[in-house]
């Protein structure tokens, strides 16, 4: 039994849209057999709760009333992650109901960087995202994992890719999935995110001092992976070892 006051190992994974972020936590979590937390998703389902309540998120900048009525959705969110046992993604439900695809969308993205940027917001899913800190380990993908949500994580990944090559990334998914998609507007999306999440005066996506970066740019994810999992065991010893 391990002992009530052993501290959770966690490995946080973070970096903007488009990095891989997702795919590399989802083979980490795999390797070690550790829990997994999709952080992002939790603002991607408050967004989808909040056009839910027809609270529109394409305003410039949000009154305190609208913060507010979005803090309360926050509050009172059901929320849950349950493996698909056919293709093995994760997905997300609120309130009981199975998302879908409907937060992997870009509009649900944006969706997502809004509320994001409120402070009330993220202390109200502060405490949903620590708790998902179980044994034997967890692996945690986000935007501000290794800063705020788990600043004495022993292992910090921080993930990133050019602008270009994460659009062209989202081109081909798209395509692959038969939906239309625009280069132009999936890069200007891009852009327009990375600067309203790295400027935002709460949690702003920064790289934490003791990261160890990667760019996968010109990366296949497999050889991100070997390079993260090599960093982690070379940390980690014990991981290695299997003790």
């Amino acid at each position: 039994m391990i002992p009530m006051d052993k501290p959770i190992n966690v490995i946080t994974v973070d970096g903007p849209s488009g990095a891989g972020k997702g795919t590399l936590t989802q083979m980490l979590a795999q390797h070690f057999e550790w829990h997994i937390l999709d952080s992002g998703a939790l603002y991607r389902i408050l967004g989808v709760a909040c056009e839910q309540a027809n609270i529109d998120l394409t305003q410039q900048s949000l009154d305190s009333n609208t913060q507010e009525q979005i803090t309360e959705i926050a509050k009172n969110m059901l929320i849950d992650f349950k493996v698909n046992q056919q293709n093995k993604q994760v997905e997300a439900y609120l309130n009981g109901n199975n998302l879908g695809n409907t937060i992997r969308t870009d509009e649900a993205g944006q969706a997502a960087s809004k509320v994001a940027a409120i402070s009330s917001v993220r202390d109200v899913l502060l405490d949903k995202q620590k708790s998902f800190a179980q044994a034997p380990g967890l692996v945690a993908d986000g935007r501000d994992m290794g800063t705020v949500v788990f600043p004495d994580a022993p292992v910090k990944i921080f993930l990133t890719a050019s602008a270009e090559c994460r659009a062209e990334r989202r081109y081909q998914q798209l395509i692959k999935q038969g939906v239309g998609a625009n280069m132009r507007a999936l890069l200007k999306s891009i852009q327009t995110r990375d600067e309203r999440d790295r400027t935002r005066p709460v949690a702003p996506l920064v790289p934490a001092a003791d990261a160890f970066v990667v760019d996968s740019s010109t990366m296949s994810i497999n050889d991100v992976f070997q390079e993260v999992v090599d960093f982690i065991e070379e940390k980690m010893p014990s991981l290695s070892s299997g003790c």
